[in-house]
């Protein structure tokens, strides 16, 4: 047995780190130096969240409860917040689910397909507050539960443009355009929804189950390939 003084154990996985993250910032690279400079967006991957109605906040959270500012998000005026809930299926159980504020006239769970499946629900994939038939399931907070009869969904993948943006691919609010990822997992996403307003940052969202699929990191680079 091979025995390391804790010097020679601290430099040891330093080197395996930085030889890692050398290998990530290659794979990065490789993948940006294939796109188009003129046509790249950005890519803000989301996991799991809970956008709350105001009524909703109060069961779960107490009559005089507040959104607490966690961290501020990359669209204006978005903010990710303290507060967590548990999200409670048919078939499973996903704590620790964090919400995303401010409140909304209703409310709304976006999930990936994965998670759907640990729930035991059949989301639909739909652009956000298309609520109407979509999965109900149960929110508990700490001081209660909530249950929605519809306002589970799988987040239609989306890009968020400024007037300028669109003005600049040449494309409208309610678009459907294609984008392509490079690299060596490189696909072409289909049906990207185009959302446009002067409140919005140019970024692409997709969820972890597209991001794997694709090989892609937050703040990676897709190109638009088709408008």
């Amino acid at each position: 047995m091979i025995h390391l003084d804790t010097n020679d154990l601290v430099k040891t996985v330093t080197e395996v780190i930085l030889k890692q993250l050398q290998i990530n910032n290659k794979h990065s690279n490789d993948q940006t130096s294939q796109i188009n400079i003129e046509n790249r967006v950005q890519v803000g991957v989301s996991n799991r969240h809970v956008h709350l109605s105001l009524d909703a906040l109060y069961k779960l959270f107490g009559a005089t409860a507040e959104l607490t500012n966690f961290k501020i998000l990359s669209q204006p005026g978005q903010f990710a917040c303290e507060e967590k809930v548990t999200l409670v299926g048919p078939k499973g159980v996903i704590e620790d689910v964090r919400i995303l504020g401010p409140t909304r006239d209703k409310t709304q769970v976006e999930l990936s397909l994965s998670d759907c499946i640990k729930l035991g629900i059949k989301a639909p994939i739909r652009d956000s507050g298309d609520l109407p038939g979509s999965a109900g399931l149960t929110l508990v907070g700490p001081k209660g539960a909530v249950t929605i009869s519809e306002g589970g969904i799988i987040a239609a993948r989306h890009i968020h443009m400024h007037p300028y943006d669109a003005d600049r691919f040449s494309v409208k609010d309610g678009d459907r355009i294609s984008v392509k990822v490079s690299g060596p997992r490189g696909l072409i996403f289909n049906e990207v929804l185009v959302r446009v307003s002067d409140k919005y940052k140019l970024e692409m969202h997709i969820d972890f189950d597209e991001a794997n699929a694709a090989g892609i990191t937050n703040n990676g680079f897709v190109e638009i390939i088709k408008r």
